[in-house]
């Protein structure tokens, strides 16, 4: 009973006002700057929603942001960057669990489906990674390879190179995440539910206007709850569900099965096609995936690629997609460090501001004269 749950919380004066000067500007010749110092007044940006005018200037600054990290990627990594595309970001520690592996993998499958029928019309889309791998994690090693592999075939593929980007943007820090997060369309947070104990990535995302594509998992749970249910993209398997997969037994070469384009993809990994000059280099990785899988990579697949293909529609609409992107940045007030070093105040500390614990014995004094 002395267990004290307190949702951590990131401090909007770095993560909008210093990352994102035109966004802010935006909002305060919108609401005001009394949020910078009270978060919650974001909510007012709410009744700009329906305003027409001032979705464009919301995703203009979206715009602007996009050009601005398109330009720094062509100067690290030499790959072009179209602005209008959607940007589709996974930065974050390289683990397992964080699963870069399942974003990949649909990376590879959409790639797949756009070679076979390269005439139709695919939304746009940049998928862009970042974020460093512990110096002995040899497999989280061999997940950036992947990506980087994925990304030179991809890139240079004159079939689809107007349709899909790939970019793993190597020495990831915070400098750079500030660069990143205002421009990204797309927040990933795909983590094997019941393993992310909060993550506060997927707050920076939302506060800056990006949808959540994600599990029911960590702090997604309560941005679920504030942004509401219409305004995030949820998918696959409950903490409950995976723990009981474990349990049960966890059958990956079912999963793989069931799913034609995951088969697909599997075997141009473990074949080589992604590593000619070494092709057996990720056939342990998709062995293993196929014999364990314990962070249910093929058994969220096919729900991770439905909701993809839902998040392509959805970005078609360009203004829905805009109010749906401004009530996520008008909703995350009650996301700020400043109301999480609150309740630690209150609820675990026992302290109070200066000023306010000088009053406090004055204030008792005056009530015992009274009484």
């Amino acid at each position: 009973d002395r267990i004290t749950h307190i949702t951590n919380g990131v401090t909007f004066r770095r993560w909008l006002m210093q990352c994102n000067p035109s966004l802010t500007g935006l909002i305060n010749e919108a609401i005001g700057d009394r949020w910078v110092g009270d978060s919650t007044h974001l909510k007012e940006l709410e009744k700009f929603a329906g305003d027409a005018a001032f979705l464009e200037r919301f995703m203009q600054a979206k715009r602007a942001n996009k050009e601005r990290l398109a330009a720094a990627v062509a100067r690290r990594l030499g790959v072009t960057l179209d602005p209008s595309a959607m940007f589709d970001v996974q930065i974050k520690r390289m683990h397992e669990y964080k699963r870069q592996l399942l974003n990949i993998l649909e990376a590879i499958a959409h790639y797949q489906a756009i070679k076979a029928a390269p005439h139709e019309d695919w939304v746009p889309r940049v998928k862009i990674f970042a974020g460093k791998a512990a110096a002995s994690y040899h497999r989280a090693k061999l997940i950036i390879k992947l990506i980087n592999d994925v990304a030179r075939m991809v890139n240079n593929d004159p079939v689809v190179r107007d349709k899909l980007r790939v970019a793993f943007l190597p020495n990831y820090n915070v400098s750079l995440a500030e660069l990143i997060i205002p421009a990204a369309d797309l927040s990933e947070q795909i983590s094997t539910a019941g393993m992310e104990a909060s993550g506060t990535g997927n707050m920076k995302f939302a506060l800056n206007g990006a949808l959540t594509i994600g599990t029911y998992d960590g702090a997604n749970i309560e941005i679920h709850d504030n942004v509401g249910p219409e305004n995030i993209m949820i998918f696959g398997l409950s903490a409950a569900e995976v723990v009981q997969r474990r349990r049960d037994g966890n059958n990956p070469k079912a999963n793989i099965a069931a799913c034609p384009e995951l088969e697909a993809t599997l075997q141009a990994v473990r074949n080589g096609v992604f590593s000619p000059d070494e092709a057996g280099r990720y056939a342990q990785l998709v062995d293993d995936l196929s014999h364990s899988d314990y962070f249910m990579v093929t058994a969220d697949f096919a729900a991770y690629e439905a909701k993809q293909r839902e998040v392509d529609a959805a970005y078609r609409n360009t203004g829905d997609w805009a109010r749906r992107a401004l009530l996520n940045s008008a909703r995350m007030g009650w996301f700020s460090a400043d109301r999480a070093i609150r309740e630690y105040a209150s609820e675990i500390w026992g302290a109070a501001p200066e000023a306010q614990a000088a009053e406090a014995p004055a204030e008792e004094a005056r009530q015992e004269a009274t009484a």
